[in-house]
């Protein structure tokens, strides 16, 4: 996908070269849409969201570490009964705490996905405005620029606009 948006931007800049000057921009999206409010904001909101589940997390992980202490210190002082008990109780809180992992990094990302999909929707369209206003003919990503003058930059141009058509609520 990357490489053929970067066919078509080279297309049209060879296009536009064949017929006068191009008005360039380059803009670094990812930076753009990270240091906007919004993004920071839900950052945190996800954060919040989701520590109750992290705790619980950091609990298991602590259980496990108990259990593999006992182990360890009671190593060929314990009845085999106890060691089995032990090994089992492990063996149930790791399957526990994988599952649980699991489950979190899916919601997260979905949620991260979701959140992500709707800003670069709102960023689009912001570039799109900076774009008309400054009369630019192509935007580039800094992803797809070897080299490029700091002046073409427009990425806090582009935060602060978003910021401004996008506020925190």
């Amino acid at each position: 996908m990357k490489t053929m948006m970067t066919r078509l931007a080279l297309g049209a800049l060879m296009s536009v070269a064949l017929f006068g000057q191009a008005k360039i921009a380059i803009l670094n999206t990812q930076k753009a849409l990270l240091d906007t409010a919004e993004i920071k904001k839900a950052q945190a909101d996800l954060e919040a969201k989701f520590k109750p589940r992290t705790d619980d997390l950091k609990r298991l992980d602590a259980e496990m570490a108990d259990i593999q202490s006992r182990l360890s210190a009671g190593a060929g002082k314990l009845t085999p009964q106890v060691e089995a008990d032990l090994q089992g109780q492990g063996q149930r809180k790791q399957r526990e705490m994988q599952r649980k992992q699991e489950d979190l990094q899916a919601e997260v990302e979905r949620d991260r996905q979701e959140i992500l999909l709707k800003a670069s929707q709102r960023m689009q369209e912001v570039v799109k405005k900076i774009s008309e206003e400054k009369g630019y003919d192509v935007v580039i990503d800094t992803s797809n620029s070897v080299y490029f003058k700091v002046t073409l930059e427009i990425t806090a141009d582009a935060t602060a606009a978003y910021d401004k058509a996008n506020p925190v609520k």
